[in-house]
């Protein structure tokens, strides 16, 4: 199985627990899961990475949180093609417009996105919506 980094940005802990549950689904289904604030790991060290599950909330005007997530994935991006990629990410407000954008970013680069609509979660994830992170997880490992 193709080994998988969970690469996330928390600012409240939402998008981190959602991180931690996407990373123990894919654990459950394949042992080669790596799981890493945005702030541990390079765009290159990622870039060796066949599978990426990348979370990030929502900030300011529906946009990737801007001074660590956005550079580094500005950084990654031209490095996607040919790579599986699953988006995850809270928000607050708004409609999912900052999904949107990064997914059209992930299919421009030429990845294989997972799950066209990414995962998203108002607010702080409930159990049910733990749950929901942790088959995401199950879903993308399998993928």
């Amino acid at each position: 199985m193709d080994r998988i980094a969970v690469i996330y940005w928390s600012g409240t802990g939402n998008t981190q627990a959602m991180a931690e549950a996407v990373y123990a689904g894919a654990q459950s289904v394949n042992p080669q899961v790596d799981l890493f604030p945005v702030s541990d790991i390079s765009a290159a060290d990622a870039a060796k990475y066949p599978k990426l599950a990348l979370g990030c909330p929502a900030m300011g005007a529906e946009v990737l949180e801007e001074s660590e997530f956005e550079p580094f994935f500005t950084d990654l991006e031209p490095q996607l093609s040919g790579k599986k990629v699953a988006l995850f990410g809270s928000y607050g407000w708004g409609d999912g417009e900052w999904m949107r954008n990064w997914q059209e970013r992930v299919d421009s680069a030429g990845a294989a996105l997972y799950n066209q609509e990414g995962l998203m979660v108002h607010e702080t994830p409930d159990n049910d919506q733990l749950a929901c992170c942790e088959s995401f997880g199950k879903g993308f490992a399998a993928y």
